[in-house]
């Protein structure tokens, strides 16, 4: 007998007794819808944060600082020698024995970092301080703005238009959707290749205005700031003025740097990138590693609800063991029969299993299809309710891995629950059993 045949037979057996089978298949099936509907939250969030990753940088990158062993030496008590190849303290803080000191980095930690094998380019991370932002054409409206940087190939999640380009030589700019009613656009795609007036005031007391062009409206996001990003022109026009008038000290010293890694590096190749960061003295942070945390709190809160889920499952396996052992009992002459007829113990307790196997697939199958359907109502009703403002964030996302997963799971549990039951019918034996009664 082949396995199509004991797989046909075992769920023709499964419909003996409907309302058992059924019972014990609803079971199942409430265990599978809330796996698949706790899962698909965590499912939904990770997905739009990871799409959101391009607001906090370029993914290919790491943000560079010195290593909490080269900021020590600046802690312990009393005075250090002084050492003129030493990197400078750019700020402290109010912890003792200046336990919030940050070592600067220079532009030979730049040209070192650069050397590093699979580093594409390293540019430092400005602090800027704009006074206000206007519309060419309306200077009477000036507003406070906070503005950030690109690097590399930063990909921003835009509404409209593109990211600000790091290659062109023209000052560009991409604005979130909270600047475009402001500025006095009435939607986002009129603020394309608008130019807008910046204005700074260096360290002297001097005052400018620079001019960029307005390449791209950002979406609005959960993860990231509402600020305005520059290309590498408009940066570096904005520092340099800005800078004119610091200390000497405070020139060429940076808190932070960004190193744009290569695209295809693989996961292992960027931990040795960062082992050799480490090695050097420097520490090396990627964009998941800062959102690591807001993972690590969506997989606790997915991890207890799925707990409840597993109760679920766990109590309808003794459903599936009970199910099995009436259909063992109500069948011991069947079974004896089959024996008589040729059938090994294996092939019985296949046959058994199989059932079990099918409680667990058509009760996992129709939670999952449910779990589906209400995540397209909830997904409908949110987006065009409280999370209108937040286009591509999708509340339940259900990957049809984490799918496949869930199914798999649940005929495994199935399986163990069933191995019981079969195990006894397997072992019956021919001639008592067609005698029972």
């Amino acid at each position: 007998m082949k396995l199509t045949d004991l797989l046909l037979m075992a769920n023709s057996s499964l419909f003996r007794n409907k309302a058992r089978t059924f019972l014990t298949v609803v079971a199942i099936f409430i265990g599978a819808t809330t796996l698949s509907l706790t899962n698909g939250i965590g499912s939904g969030l990770k997905a739009y944060i990871n799409r959101q990753l391009g607001n906090l940088g370029n993914p290919h990158s790491l943000t560079i600082t010195a290593n909490a062993k080269t900021a020590s030496s600046f802690n312990s008590s009393g005075l250090q020698p002084y050492n003129p190849n030493q990197t400078r303290i750019v700020s402290a803080g109010g912890g003792p024995n200046g336990s919030h000191s940050i070592v600067g980095l220079t532009k030979s930690d730049i040209n070192k970092i650069s050397k590093i094998p699979n580093v594409v380019s390293v540019q430092p991370n400005y602090i800027l301080s704009p006074d206000y932002i206007a519309l060419s054409s309306n200077l009477a409206k000036k507003y406070q703005f906070s503005l950030g940087q690109i690097f590399g190939t930063s990909s921003l999640d835009m509404a409209v238009g593109e990211n600000a380009s790091n290659s062109s030589a023209t000052p560009e700019i991409t604005i979130p959707t909270s600047y475009v009613s402001s500025l006095g656009f009435n939607n986002a795609i009129q603020a394309i290749n608008k130019t807008v007036i910046i204005g700074m005031t260096n360290a002297l007391g001097q005052s400018h205005s620079f001019q960029a062009t307005i390449v791209g409206v950002q979406q609005k996001t959960l993860v990231g700031s509402a600020q305005a990003y520059g290309n590498l022109t408009l940066i570096n026009e904005l520092h340099s003025f800005e800078s004119q008038g610091l200390p000497v000290a405070q020139e060429g010293v940076y808190a932070s740097l960004t190193a744009v890694y290569k695209s295809n590096l693989s996961a292992t190749g960027l931990s040795n990138l960062q082992a050799t960061l480490t090695k050097d003295g420097y520490t090396g942070k990627t964009i998941q590693d800062r959102v690591s945390t807001v993972f690590t709190i969506i997989n606790a809160v997915t991890y207890v609800l799925d707990f409840f889920a597993i109760i679920t499952l766990v109590a309808a396996s003794f459903g599936i063991i009970n199910t099995l052992f009436m259909s063992v009992s109500e069948r011991t002459r069947e079974i004896g029969l089959m024996k008589a007829l040729g059938m090994s113990k294996a092939k019985i307790f296949t046959l058994f299993s199989l059932e079990a196997v099918l409680i667990g697939f058509w009760g996992s199958m129709l939670g999952i299809l449910f779990a589906n359907i209400i995540g397209r109502v909830v997904n409908s009703i949110t987006t065009n309710g409280f999370l209108k403002d937040f286009p591509g964030l999708s509340l339940l996302s259900f990957p049809g891995i984490n799918s496949t997963i869930i199914v798999v799971v649940i005929i495994a549990v199935a399986f163990l629950a069933g191995a019981l039951p079969a195990r006894r019918a397997a072992q019956k034996d021919p001639i008592e059993a067609l005698r029972y009664e």
